[in-house]
């Protein structure tokens, strides 16, 4: 189970949560589990496969996981999973890509997008792809950090790719402070349309928090590539790729409002809150905030220097590019979306609003009527 309520990153305490809904969110709280991870078959996950969705997992929402408190190690696995980006009929769902292949950290639950590692600067890790149970080749290349030839996760020029039943282990430097992205270089052009993609995060030394910080990775995706990869009798080229699901965090609106499934940015009246974006589609999105002003300030691990920034409430993220805001927030206390300004990927099918679409949420308008109906729409019995 989360230990944070809202975006993964600082967020709001469950305890702090309960008290600012005024106590109605309790019962749904000490119920809540996070998804179970079932063991999966050893039939293939291929498009002529008899494998169910019955037999594979259901994805949990991406975790933070602390590189440095685990011995500078972390175990990534592949899983074939079911991937439920809105479980409900509300506001144009159900939306379900009925196959993902999701990265797994150590004894974690899969998630797409996969786990957020973290580190510090100078803390290098290690990352051992582990495809002993897989049932096709992967890698893992990350974006940003200078490495050594072999550990750049490209099979056409290392000469390394990790077979079923092999396991490889990746020397990640952490001599790049800032926000990267990692994913799968084999067929990369199938293989992060099916999940395999996430953040890596290098903390600079001295590293100073935000009041709330928060990631948030936006992605658009053709179904008709994960249905076929379900066995659906549907084709797919990447060569006409289009996307008709868009996702933060891999949920679309209204899920991504939830507290525990989706990613609220909630903040206090007064905080400082910075959010690392980051495209893991092959699409611009340019993030809108509604009633704040924001200032860029790192991208793609560069800090921009103080003098070239500015305030704007639009950032365009371009694929693969990783965009970090800061803001305060200093509004009217409410609820205010935070989406793609490409507005046909606020949708889910022809359905408005939905898709790439979050909110701001202040913790002081958590008691009101709207908040409820929200919460509704995204599926939280409070």
């Amino acid at each position: 189970m989360r230990e944070r309520i809202g975006a993964p990153g600082t967020g709001l305490s469950r305890r702090e949560f309960v008290a600012a809904t005024g106590g109605a969110g309790a019962a749904a709280l000490a119920g809540c589990q996070a998804p179970t991870s079932r063991a999966s078959t050893k039939t293939s996950d291929s498009p002529t496969a008899a494998q169910t969705s019955a037999d594979l997992p259901t994805t949990a929402p991406p975790e933070v996981v602390n590189v440095d408190e685990q011995g500078n190690k972390v175990t990534l696995k592949t899983q074939p999973a079911v991937h439920e980006a809105h479980p409900l009929d509300s506001m144009g769902g159900p939306v379900k890509l009925p196959r993902v292949w999701a990265f797994q950290a150590d004894d974690r639950d899969p998630s797409v997008p996969g786990p957020i590692l973290r580190t510090t600067e100078g803390n290098d890790i290690e990352v051992t792809l582990d495809n002993t149970d897989g049932k096709r080749p992967h890698t893992v290349h990350f974006h940003g950090v200078q490495k050594a030839w072999k550990d750049d996760g490209v099979p056409t020029t290392t000469g390394i790719s990790v077979a079923p039943g092999e396991k490889h282990t990746y020397t990640v430097p952490a001599n790049v402070p800032g926000t990267h992205f990692y994913h799968c270089h084999f067929q990369t052009h199938r293989h992060i349309d099916m999940g395999m993609y996430g953040i890596f995060r290098v903390d600079p030394k001295g590293y100073e928090e935000a009041d709330k910080e928060y990631f948030m990775t936006v992605k658009e995706w053709d179904s008709r590539l994960n249905r076929m990869m379900a066995g659906e009798n549907v084709s797919y080229s990447p060569r006409n790729r289009n996307p008709d699901v868009f996702t933060v965090n891999g949920k679309v609106a209204p899920r991504t409002l939830h507290p525990e499934k989706g990613s609220p940015i909630l903040v206090e009246q007064g905080d400082t809150v910075r959010v690392h974006w980051v495209n893991g589609g092959y699409m611009s999105h340019p993030l809108h905030i509604h009633n704040h002003r924001f200032r860029r300030v790192e991208k793609d691990g560069g800090q921009i220097p103080e003098a070239a920034q500015h305030e704007m409430d639009v950032s365009n993220v371009a694929p693969a590019e990783r965009h970090t805001i800061e803001f305060t927030a200093d509004a009217d206390p409410g609820i205010y979306l935070m989406h793609c300004h490409k507005v046909n990927h606020v949708m889910n099918g022809n359905s408005y609003p939905g898709g790439m679409l979050s909110g701001v949420v202040y913790k002081e308008a958590m008691k009101t009527d709207i908040f409820s109906k929200l919460m509704e729409y995204a599926g939280y019995q409070q």
